[in-house]
């Protein structure tokens, strides 16, 4: 047993090694490419929050990893099975296609041209004000097939090789709270699921699982469908959170990842009423974001340029936000909170 497991660790140290080495050796290429913060016509960074202590901010993110693996090792979900050459092969494309858009996105920043999409997203007549951003100064928003397939990559960029183990944590607390039960009798929703990468983490866990993906995005929906086509039991419907198609108590169960950030505070509370009525008496629902100001110090600064430098325009009103009290005025009660590096996961139950 204590073979098998140090295996599985350097396996797992190995994989994870290379592809946080991979991404972050693209985040330190494209801020060469880039060229330095507050560059003439950028929006200027001016911060608030003393700078953090860099062995801190790296012990944060091996913490990160440690956790991973020890959720592994526990048994809540299977480890990433990332050595893959049909996964390089991709990771090399969607790298191109990365550097290829870079010059768009540096635009974007410089121009502060942050709502681009807005014009043709009004034209289709389908989507609330708030959404037709370029977040992140990304070419085409949320409503293209190009930002679906590249979204991924973005973010993996922007995180160091970080983002598909913050989101496994998450995976984790939804594990713990489904133990002992029977994975087939457990109907989940996954609100704003974008192009499925998560719900897809959920089924490599819980390949039985009855699960329904729910996002604004069509283009995001339709990458979402060819990725988790696989299980044949999983949905993937087209509807805003705030305003979802479903029947009251439809679900068990109910996971939302980096959704809040992008909400104006008004939103905010519907979709967290609209996530207690979709949920049963006693359902779960594991929410991830961003971490808030105060939840890491050493973190603040890095906080607070992101906003800044990637177009988030209800970020700052996110870092205060008082997410219990958001979700206990919908009608849930607290169970956990867990920070992983960057994100926080908070486990809630709706009131029985």
């Amino acid at each position: 047993m204590s073979l098998k497991r140090d295996l599985g660790r350097a396996r797992y140290a190995a994989a994870q090694g290379a592809r946080v080495a991979w991404y972050m050796g693209q985040y330190l290429m494209a801020r060469r490419i880039s060229g330095p913060f507050n560059r003439p016509g950028e929006p200027q960074f001016q911060p608030q929050a003393p700078e953090g202590d860099q062995q801190r901010i790296r012990d944060a993110f091996l913490a990160l990893f440690a956790l991973d693996r020890l959720n592994i090792e526990m048994g809540l979900y299977p480890a990433p099975n990332d050595l893959r050459v049909t996964r390089a092969l991709s990771a090399l494309k969607n790298s191109s296609r990365f550097f290829r858009d870079l010059p768009n996105v540096d635009r974007r920043r410089v121009q502060r041209a942050g709502v681009e999409v807005r014009e043709a997203g009004r034209a289709e007549g389908r989507y609330p004000t708030y959404y037709l951003q370029n977040f992140h100064y990304q070419s085409g928003g949320w409503l293209t097939e190009d930002s679906a397939r590249l979204y991924d990559t973005q973010v993996e960029i922007l995180f160091g090789g970080a983002a598909d183990a913050m989101r496994r944590i998450a995976l984790g607390s939804l594990a713990a709270a489904l133990r002992g039960r029977d994975q087939r009798q457990v109907k989940l929703i996954d609100l704003a699921c974008g192009n499925g990468r998560f719900l897809r983490q959920i089924m490599a866990a819980f390949p039985r699982l009855p699960a329904t993906g729910l996002d604004l995005s069509p283009a995001y929906c339709a990458e979402a469908r060819t990725r988790l086509a696989p299980w044949a039991q999983v949905e993937i419907v087209n509807g805003a959170v705030e305003q979802a198609p479903f029947e009251d108590g439809s679900f068990d169960a109910a996971t939302c990842v980096y959704l809040f950030h992008e909400l104006p505070p008004r939103v905010r509370r519907e979709a967290a009423r609209e996530m207690a009525r979709l949920l049963k008496p006693g359902g779960v629902l594991v929410f991830a974001d961003s971490i808030q100001t105060g939840d890491h110090g050493d973190l603040d600064r890095m906080l607070e340029y992101f906003p800044v430098g990637f177009h988030e325009p209800y970020y700052g009103s996110y870092l205060k936000e008082d997410l219990p009290a958001v979700f206990a005025e919908a009608g849930f009660e607290l169970e956990e909170t867990t920070n992983a590096f960057l994100t926080k996961i908070i486990r809630f139950r709706k009131r029985a």
